[in-house]
């Protein structure tokens, strides 16, 4: 017997279909991957069944009995919990604070009791092995990856039947991201449902025993995981045959170089950090996660205090913030890691998030020219294919690929010729990773000096043109042509001697 039966779930919000005669079945004890596209209705198929979302129509049965919670409290007291991409966690507040928020143990005086609050807490991390977490740190000192460990255990201190993963592996580091898998694995063997959602295929095909295909707010195929190719998989998610997700990669680079970097150190995290990016040219950035990848793209934006000697376009440049490093074409410009809570205003909308950083291309002795900023929107907007149902939609409401592609609009209109890229198809779709690959080398045929970071290695294998290893906070390593492998990318991070 299924242990979730969804039949004929409809959402829509005003004019905008997120979901259609949707149907979805699970049972329990096993792992259960959803897949589509971003937009395909996976968020909001999920937010309903946590509780978060009302449904317009439709039927949703769990354990044989009707469900439909008014809030997550009611999700949660019917045994479902999820854990979202998008973090819901308090910045002021400690690890152990967040984990068990408005559920901490209290005494007769409504205090908490905090010796228990941390027995707990530790009981928790110990009984699922997390990677290593103080209890008493505050939230807003600990890296995305650790704050994605922090949304996991907090998920997991409910002692969910139903667990629902978002795209959980995504901000990970590989041993984190292997440590949740083998967890996923663990739960669906003590006979709870895992509904497991990720962009990225080797983790489905590693634990999900089914899956279920969104497209358009529909459900359009459900298979045994062992019974579909990739191949089948990807056309149903998209609607179409995804000739190649890496486009061919065609030598651009000239020997100009766009920036130099000598002796580029920050705090203990980097040290005398070396290197030229030439115009035309996409340079990867690889290595184990930890390992001073995103020192070296926050130093070089001016997010954090570094020394060293940095050079664009042959000049001498002294960025200490990030409007020092957004100066035009002469300039850098950045994707950040959070898209959410670094590269986007969620409640402000798609136009002022493209524009807010340049302003002064359309505005004259204090006026703004509305028609002008029009134009540049519209121009972007169809140049990156972002799906929006007007301009003035709040950019939290869109997909994360489309999010992402607001903030890939908001970068090009600065005009800045060096780009720093940091998992910019972190969370996003197949579909919209091919359209990232093929920009990301349009740009660099039209001049543009790319530093590319991924945590996915088989990015940096496909799409970059010289590799940068990153170990101990130093350039272990250079590679180039045939050297760019996983197998080398993994020897020069672990093995290799510092070499630039």
């Amino acid at each position: 017997m299924d242990l979730v039966t969804v039949t004929g779930l409809s959402k829509r919000y005003g004019g905008i279909v997120a979901l259609s005669d949707a149907t979805f079945s699970a049972r329990a004890g096993e792992v259960h991957a959803l897949l589509g596209e971003n937009g395909a209705g996976k968020s909001t198929f999920i937010q309903i069944l946590s509780g978060a979302v009302q449904h317009d129509a439709g039927a949703i049965m769990v354990d044989g009995r009707d469900y439909r919670p008014a809030n997550p409290d009611g999700a949660q007291a019917r045994g479902i919990a999820a854990v979202f991409q998008e973090l819901s966690l308090i910045p002021d507040l400690t690890v152990e604070q967040n984990i068990w928020f408005r559920r901490e143990p209290l005494t007769p005086l409504r205090t908490v009791r905090r010796a228990e609050l941390r027995r707990r807490t530790l009981a928790l991390l110990e009984k699922y092995d997390f990677p290593p977490l103080r209890p008493d740190q505050e939230l807003r000192r600990l890296t995305l990856a650790e704050r994605q460990i922090v949304e996991i255990a907090k998920g997991l201190a409910k002692e969910p039947r139903i667990l629902i993963l978002d795209e959980a592996t995504s901000a990970l580091p590989a041993r984190e991201a292997e440590w949740l898998l083998k967890l996923t694995r663990q739960l669906a063997a003590e006979g709870r449902l895992v509904i497991f959602i990720s962009h990225r295929m080797a983790e489905v095909r590693a634990i999900a025993d089914r899956l279920t295909i969104f497209r358009n707010g529909r459900t359009v195929a459900a298979h045994e995981a062992g019974a579909v190719s990739d191949e089948e998989i990807v056309t149903q998610m998209i609607g179409r045959h995804l000739d190649r997700l890496y486009p061919e990669r065609v030598a651009t680079a000239t020997d100009r170089i766009a920036l130099k970097v000598t002796g580029l150190s920050s705090g203990s995290r980097l040290s005398g950090v070396d290197f030229a990016l030439r115009e035309g040219e996409v340079l990867g950035v690889g290595g184990l996660q930890g390992h001073g990848q995103r020192e070296l793209f926050q130093a070089l934006f001016g997010a954090t205090r570094a020394s060293g000697r940095l050079e664009l376009w042959g000049k001498p440049a002294s960025i200490g913030n990030p409007r020092q490093a957004l100066t035009g074409r002469d300039g850098i410009a950045l994707v950040p890691e959070d898209r959410r809570g670094q590269g986007l205003l969620l409640t402000k909308s798609v136009r002022e998030n493209l524009t807010l950083s340049v302003i002064g291309r359309f505005s004259r002795r204090g006026f703004l020219s509305r028609q002008k900023e029009a134009e540049l929107v519209r121009e972007m907007v169809g140049f990156l294919r972002i799906k929006a149902d007007t301009p003035e939609q709040a950019a939290g409401t869109l997909s994360g690929g489309n999010q992402q592609k607001v903030i890939f609009g908001k970068m090009l209109l600065t005009e800045a010729r060096v780009l720093l890229l940091y998992d910019p198809t972190r969370g996003v779709d197949v579909g919209t990773k091919g359209e990232i690959f093929q920009l990301m080398r349009d740009l660099a045929a039209k001049g543009y000096a790319i530093l590319f970071h991924s945590s996915d290695m088989p990015e940096l294998v496909h799409v970059a043109d010289r590799v940068l290893v990153m170990r101990n906070g130093r350039v272990a390593a250079t590679l180039e042509g045939e050297r760019i492998s996983e197998a080398e990318i993994l020897r020069a991070a672990m093995l290799q001697r510092e070499a630039a």
